[in-house]
């Protein structure tokens, strides 16, 4: 299986830590901003579970600005083989 060797940005790893210190965010966001920032300056690379949450997320209309860029962060980490 190839290996994706994209890492999350500075900007949106920042915006990850503030999502996750945040008290009104929502789990899903939180969730999403954890995988995005477990993938900062790591080999780590988004599993099928976190793939499928970041895709139902980016084809909904309910979540927020900053809840789809962590899931567009996350899917552009995931292995393209899957």
């Amino acid at each position: 299986m190839s290996t994706n060797k994209k890492s999350t940005s500075q900007k949106v790893a920042s915006k990850a830590s503030d999502i996750l210190r945040d008290p009104t965010s929502s789990a899903i966001a939180k969730s999403l901003a954890a995988s995005a920032l477990s993938q900062k300056g790591t080999g780590n690379q988004t599993g099928s579970a976190m793939e499928d949450k970041a895709a139902k997320v980016l084809a909904s209309d309910k979540y927020s600005k900053d809840t789809k860029e962590m899931a567009a962060s996350v899917l552009s980490q995931s292995n393209k083989e899957r």
